[in-house]
């Protein structure tokens, strides 16, 4: 458990001594559930919720201090035996503590980030480092600053490396986690349409993900996709070693002879500097081998051997909700509902198509965060769910009709838009056959795994 003083609060974060009780502490949460006794509460206010209301709570818990912006709230807790600390922003204290906490410690540190992929590399590259290290991974996919900062501060003396997902929802987002994370070896996967109604342009996506290559020091490593013209042009901004990957293109690592074994194994043949090894990864299509690419080479870089790197991807265990296949009665069902950007769904219609099945049913939510161009994106899937022989579309969501129409009028006849994740349920309940696939995809927000859940009752 981490430990610390009541001057290292005060040096990490520069805040104010409103009251001082304890002057050591153990951890730092932002949950007043995890707080034991001696631990110190930190009040983070967001959109939904606001930590401030729960002072009292996180003290009856048993937290020797907390840090708080707002003064107003401290005459619930002024008489109790504890430190207060006060700062005007508590989420970059509690960043700025998990900052001075990672500094603690020398090892390597890997860095994520991309459209698309994060959380699947991320697993692929800590069990490949996994084989010769012991790792620390973000768990999930946790890649906001406060999950980044609860990452850091799992960091033990056991860590020999870390492996950090990182998200971005705006310029100098990237910027801010890498600076307190300090990675050695940063990844970019891709860049693509996702968040463009936050930054207004691919360009600028671009510009927010490469803040991680520009992040990275001189004697570093920096892991680009050689096939994603957004990423391949992001090795200008750095000085540090680059390693490319990709499968279209010439890269330093490439995959060829790619090969679908069942339903859930991809076969590709790996090279490497004139080495070629056949890789199998327990997941299905060409955009998990991209991402199997950037993995490997985290591995080569950290000193992995080729009969390491072949158990832990055959080894790999997926995050839930990216493309689980489940078996439910006579029929598959395919749970890739976590979340959907245009590029992500294509690829998950694809592998539809790979899939064994009597019929191909797509059950299709909104996109979120494409700005000016979701009417558009939403056709283009419709459009491609009948180049690719989708049987029955199903859509929820006001944006996800645009694909129905565009799938009707391109040719699909069985084409429903509904309004209730009660009514798809109902739907399927009654047309699914034997032997047919069903394929989940939606933003996050639209909770597709639901309809799975009614399924199963």
């Amino acid at each position: 458990m981490p430990a610390f003083t009541l001057e290292d609060l005060k040096n990490y974060t520069g805040c104010e001594i409103m009251k001082q009780n304890q002057t050591t502490f153990g951890d730092v949460s932002t949950d007043t559930r995890s707080i034991r006794p001696g631990m110190i509460f930190l009040a983070i206010k967001g959109e939904n919720f606001d930590g401030h209301n729960f002072l009292d709570k996180a003290v009856a818990n048993g937290a020797a201090g907390v840090i708080l912006a707002d003064k107003s709230k401290v005459t619930k807790i002024q008489n109790e035996n504890i430190t207060i600390l006060y700062v005007k922003d508590t989420l970059k204290a509690y960043l700025d503590i998990a900052g001075g906490w990672r500094s603690r410690f020398s090892l390597p540190v890997l860095a994520i980030t991309g459209s698309n992929g994060k959380t699947t590399t991320k697993d692929l590259t800590a069990a490949i480092l996994a084989e010769r290290y012991k790792v620390l991974k973000t768990q999930k996919n946790f890649n906001s600053e406060i999950g980044m900062a609860l990452t850091l501060l799992s960091l033990r003396p056991e860590h020999e490396v870390a492996v950090i997902e990182m998200g971005m929802r705006g310029l100098g987002q990237i910027k801010t986690l890498a600076g307190i994370a300090k990675p050695d070896i940063g990844i970019v996967l891709n860049v693509g349409n996702t968040h463009i109604e936050l930054l207004g342009s691919q360009e600028n996506i671009a510009k927010a993900k490469g803040e991680l290559v520009e992040a990275i020091k001189a004697d570093g490593l920096v892991i680009l996709n050689a096939d994603n013209k957004y990423t391949a042009a992001m090795a200008v901004k750095t000085k540090a070693r680059i390693v490319t990957f990709g499968i279209d293109n010439k890269a330093d690592i490439t995959a060829e002879n790619i090969r679908m074994l069942d339903s859930n194994k991809t076969v590709f043949t790996c090279k490497e500097a004139g080495q070629s090894v056949e890789l199998t990864i327990p997941l299905m299509g060409k955009h998990n081998v991209y991402d199997a690419l950037a993995a490997v080479a985290a591995g080569r870089a950290m000193h992995i051997d080729w009969s390491m790197i072949k158990h832990g991807l055959a080894n790999f265990t997926s995050s839930g909700m990216r493309f689980e296949i489940l078996r439910l009665k006579d029929y598959t069902i395919i749970n890739d509902a976590y979340n959907a950007s245009p590029l992500s769904t294509k690829a998950a219609i694809e592998n539809l198509t790979i899939l064994p099945a009597k019929r191909r049913i797509f059950v299709f939510g909104d996109m979120k965060e494409l700005g000016a161009i979701a009417q558009q994106a939403h056709e283009e899937v419709g459009r491609f769910c009948a180049a690719h022989k989708i049987d029955i579309l199903i859509t929820f969501g006001a944006l996800a009709d645009c694909a129905a129409i565009a799938a009707k009028c391109s040719g699909i006849r069985f084409v429903q838009s509904c309004k209730s994740h009660e009514e798809i349920a109902m739907l399927l309940k009654t047309i699914l056959k034997k032997g047919d696939a069903v394929l989940f995809k939606g933003s996050h927000s639209m909770q597709m795994e639901k309809i799975i859940e009614l399924l199963e009752k």
